[in-house]
């Protein structure tokens, strides 16, 4: 796969990003919600439902009978269940809950994994990353605009090393997805930290200071009346992110910033389903318990219908 115009791609999108004087660069990673749907269990369970599966996969239950729902999901039991003890968890849930919101992930990372993967050994070694990603493009002369490849592939490969974490240099399944989203991994947030702070800090010294960070996210381009946005940005740097008030924001500080840590939608739903579907009360659940329970995670024919006959008797 030739992916030389994706590498040209990403250095026009950088320069790009750069020349909006009025748009505003979110550099902030938060979790998105688990589903869009009002949570009111007293209602209907589609909060849970899409919360449980995605909100793609909750659409593929309710096309199936009852019979079908439970036997699909007792099916996915046996996937969460991650020790294979026969119970599942609030903290298998909570794992469970949040691969199935960040499906579109794997979905990306399985699709860059045939590409890279050449010799079909399973792992993605940096040698085939590197070639496949920049081959020949190292000996092109790099833009005008300071944007060196070079430099994107040291850094590519400095991250490499980061998520290759038994340092063969040969990426499995997991490893690729942490080099590719390194934001999801905890072991990789000090990268996605270090790699903010170098597109950021202009001048070298290993700080941000107030101008580099409204630069960032704002071009004036002889603008000049700054956005209210602006204002109140240049007031959350003084007031909240420089947290010692030295002007600067260090590593810390620029992780709080940039890796806030939000209230954990995947924890109070896993510990949300196992409550109400916990029959002897033991803290975990069962196969059957979930089962039983199946209206709770999954839809069906039968409760897509019953809300239509809700949504039928309200007009």
């Amino acid at each position: 796969m030739e992916l030389r115009p994706l590498v040209m791609c990403f250095a026009l999108c950088v320069v790009y990003a750069t020349s909006k004087p009025t748009e505003k660069k979110d550099r902030v990673h938060h979790d998105d919600p688990l589903s869009n749907r009002e949570h009111d269990d007293s209602e209907n369970f589609d909060y849970d439902h899409e919360a449980f599966l995605g909100q793609e996969e909750a659409k593929t239950f309710d096309q199936l009978t009852p019979e079908e729902s439970k036997e699909r999901l007792g099916m996915l039991v046996e996937r969460i269940d991650d020790d294979k003890d026969g119970y599942v968890t609030v903290d298998e849930m909570k794992r469970w809950i949040k691969h199935a919101q960040k499906r579109w992930i794997y979905d990306d990372v399985d699709r860059q994994w045939k590409s890279h993967d050449l010799n079909g050994d399973e792992v993605v070694s940096w040698e085939e990353y590197k070639n496949a990603t920049y081959g020949s493009i190292l000996d092109d002369q790099d833009p005008d605009d300071g944007f060196s490849y070079r430099q994107m592939m040291d850094r590519d490969e400095r991250r490499f090393k980061m998520a290759n974490q038994d340092n063969d240099m040969k990426a499995n399944k997991e490893e690729f997805t942490a080099f590719l989203h390194p934001e999801e991994f905890d072991h990789m947030k000090d990268i996605v930290v270090l790699e903010t702070m170098e597109d950021i800090d202009k001048n070298g010294d290993g700080v941000i200071d107030l101008d580099e960070y409204i630069g960032d996210m704002y071009n004036q381009e002889g603008d000049a009346t700054e956005p209210e946005w602006v204002k109140t940005e240049r007031e959350q740097f003084t007031e909240f992110r420089d947290k010692n008030k030295d002007g600067k924001m260090d590593k810390e500080e620029t992780r709080d910033w940039i890796l806030p840590s939000d209230y954990d939608h995947a924890e109070a739903e896993a510990k949300h389903l196992v409550y109400e579907s916990d029959a002897d009360k033991d803290g975990r659940l069962t196969k059957a318990e979930i089962v039983e329970k199946y209206d709770l995670f999954v839809g069906s024919q039968a409760t897509d219908f019953g809300e239509a006959l809700t949504r039928h008797d309200e007009f």
